[in-house]
């Protein structure tokens, strides 16, 4: 598996290896931040929860606005400066969460951190897309994804470490972390495109309304927002599940959670390789399947007893929950798979629904939707718990998943072969 893995990933151009190189570093720093953020901010600097819930809806808000202009900026000025200037500023904002002492301080820099941060998804997108022909676009996105999790899972250990000796010293390390992918990336990209500076200001804005607004795109984006809610249940409701179902604590959580990236880095590469010679659509309709069977995992923690009884085994507290912890970690390997057949083929399907000219728009318009996305599907989660009805979830989530499944299918009616990722076939 791992030897099918290594030959996945080789064969780009070098400045490919240096976009996921930048991406590996840079999500290294947020998982130096990401575990410890919220204990900072309300038990060290004394911020009600309320005031950090506030400034993470304004830091998503914020990133959703940054990746929006990041990818017009990225479609007029170019890929390259986008990405080094994204990169240099946020070494500046996310550095300065250490230096936040009141709550309209910490609203303020995770405003400003959203901002800057959010300009870079597009543009990194889009340069993986230039960088690659229509065959190998799925594997260079799924480099990315493999990048993530080994940096993501390498910066919870080191900041882990840090936060011990010194709280402050991950925020820091953060912006830190953001100036080296910089100087990386203004050294190691070539200009693969230049981008539309000569167009005036109305004509560069109405391009990229046009792009954004193409029918296609936005039934992508709409069905994008569908599987974000799907993603969001893994951290707003299934953690409640085995909490107060289980009776896991923290530390059980964290430790069951650890299967999301180590399933994604090992079966990242070897799934793409497995589809392909699919088209794009098919292999978001499986990703819909996974995740249905995902969600019946969940549905049935709350029959433990009686599958243990129709087994012949006694229904122990220790068996039990046994059994539901065997049940989560299912839950957690299938979604995964389905996170690893949807992440890099949206990506290749938004990056080719048009001319390359306009491609930081559209996977603009795609990162939005999958923000949109998951913070819609977190409230719908909370409001199923919150009314009792927490029951009804996983049933509503699956019937979900075949609506997105028959919305996919309608889709690729109306996309091409080429742009669908048929071998034989090229959309550049």
């Amino acid at each position: 598996m791992f030897g099918s893995t290594l030959d996945a990933v080789r064969g780009f151009r070098r400045p490919v290896y240096a976009v996921a190189g930048g991406r590996l570093i840079n999500v290294f720093g947020s998982g130096l931040v990401y575990p410890f953020a919220s204990i900072h901010f309300h038990l060290q600097v004394g911020l009600p929860l309320s005031v950090v819930g506030l400034g993470l809806l304004a830091n998503n808000v914020a990133t959703a606005t940054g990746t929006a202009v990041g990818g017009y900026l990225a479609d007029r000025y170019g890929r390259r400066p986008v990405m080094v200037g994204s990169m240099a500023l946020s070494a500046f904002t996310l550095a300065a969460y250490a230096l936040v002492a009141t709550g309209a301080g910490f609203v303020a820099v995770a405003t400003a951190a959203g901002l800057t941060t959010g300009l870079y998804a597009p543009a990194s997108q889009a340069m993986i897309a230039d960088l690659t022909d229509a065959g190998e676009r799925e594997r260079g996105y799924g480099l990315l994804k493999v990048a993530s999790n080994v940096g993501f899972g390498s910066g919870f250990v080191v900041g882990g470490v840090l936060y011990e000796f010194a709280d402050t010293a991950v925020f820091v390390a953060d912006g830190l972390t953001s100036a080296v992918v910089a100087v990386v990336l203004l050294a190691a990209l070539p200009r693969v495109h230049e981008g539309r500076a000569a167009a005036t200001l109305s004509e560069s804005v109405g391009d990229w309304g046009r792009a954004i607004s193409q029918r296609r795109l936005l039934a992508l984006a709409g069905l994008n927002v569908g599987f974000a809610v799907m993603y969001a249940q893994m951290q707003a409701t299934v953690p409640v599940v085995a909490s107060e179902t289980l009776g896991l604590d923290s530390a059980e959580i964290g430790t069951l959670y650890v299967l999301n990236p180590l399933v994604l880095v090992v079966f990242q590469m070897p799934v793409l390789a497995a589809v392909s010679g699919w088209r794009r659509t098919r292999g978001l309709v499986a990703s819909t399947a996974f995740w249905a069977v995902s969600f019946l995992a969940v549905v049935a923690v709350d029959w433990t007893p009686t599958l243990l009884a129709a087994v012949g085994v006694g229904s122990t507290a220790r068996g039990t929950t046994l059994l539901g912890v065997g049940l989560l970690a299912a839950f957690l390997v299938l979604r995964t798979v389905g996170e690893v057949l949807h992440s890099p083929l949206v990506t290749s399907l938004a990056s080719d629904l048009g001319h390359a000219d306009e491609r930081g728009s559209r996977l603009s318009l795609i990162e939005v939707a999958k923000r949109l996305g998951m913070g819609g599907g977190a409230a719908l989660g909370g409001a199923f718990f919150d009314f009792g009805l927490a029951a009804l979830l996983w049933p509503t989530l699956i019937v979900g998943c075949v609506g997105l499944a028959v919305g996919v299918f309608a889709l690729e009616r109306r996309v091409s072969a080429a742009e669908n990722g048929v071998a034989g076939y090229s959309s550049d």
